[in-house]
């Protein structure tokens, strides 16, 4: 529907006021359609705030979006900071484990945000929080709200996390 949508909305051309349809419209379109109301890193901003579950998480289309993201906010290698982290919003749940590895705790509060992990995340996600390095320090030493903070994150953790809790 949102597909047949973006064709009769584009069809007299891209309009002015793109911002003011529904974010989900602008997963089908590409940066270049949207380059004349505004930036890249805005059309980005604006796709990490979508329902990015329109589109099957491992389809071409899904990867693409990831791919024009990484090379719009000029992310060379792995590591994301916080303010590009922010950017992408929700297309933070379809970054492969080296990029969580790679940007430490930066990543932690936009990844609790996400509703699954792949394999290689939790695995990331979970070698991130046992090193301690994050803002939330070692498992040894968190409280009950920083489990709360951490709840979309729990699906990943294992039983060595766990036993590190304080009662």
């Amino acid at each position: 529907q949102l597909s047949c949508l973006v064709k009769l909305v584009t069809l007299p051309g891209i309009p002015k006021d793109l911002d003011s349809y529904p974010k989900e419209l602008l997963l089908f379109l590409s940066p270049s359609d949207y380059a004349g109301t505004g930036s890249c890193v805005q059309f980005f901003a604006n796709i990490g705030g979508a329902n990015l579950d329109v589109l099957p998480r491992e389809s071409t289309q899904r990867k693409e979006l990831l791919l024009e993201a990484l090379a719009c906010l000029k992310i060379p290698g792995t590591q994301v900071t916080e303010e590009k982290a922010e950017i992408l919003g929700h297309l933070v749940c379809d970054l492969g484990g080296e990029y969580i590895r790679s940007s430490g705790g930066n990543l932690l509060k936009h990844l609790s945000q996400c509703d699954s992990f792949l394999p290689d995340q939790e695995e990331a996600i979970r070698s991130v929080i046992s090193s301690g390095n994050t803002t939330f320090g070692s498992p040894e030493v968190w409280s009950a709200s920083t489990l709360n903070e951490l709840s979309g994150l729990i699906p990943a953790f294992d039983h060595s996390i766990f036993q590190k809790v304080p009662k």
